[in-house]
């Protein structure tokens, strides 16, 4: 299931996107709620942040700022995500 209707159902009716405001909430709940999507890739925003981007085969994505307290965040939310390989060097 989509993320998109916690989304929706998490910000004001009248905005424009189901992303209008950022949606927080204890990691380990997120995660439950991304059942089904994967870790493509992740970085660190500075000591205490992690930034991951979550994927399904169907190509919708997540964006995931993490926190040390446990709290994680969506940051953005999309669609039509494609893998990009690297060049050989």
């Amino acid at each position: 299931m989509r993320l998109t209707l916690l989304l929706c159902c998490a910000t004001p009716a009248l905005a424009e996107s189901p992303i209008a405001e950022v949606v927080c909430v204890q990691r380990a709940e997120l995660v439950r709620k991304l059942s089904g999507a994967s870790v493509s890739g992740s970085g660190l925003r500075d000591t205490e942040t992690v930034l991951e981007v979550w994927t399904r085969p169907s190509g919708d994505w997540t964006l995931v700022q993490s926190y040390p307290d446990g709290m994680a965040c969506i940051l953005a939310m999309g669609e039509a995500w494609e893998a990009v390989v690297p060049p050989p060097a």
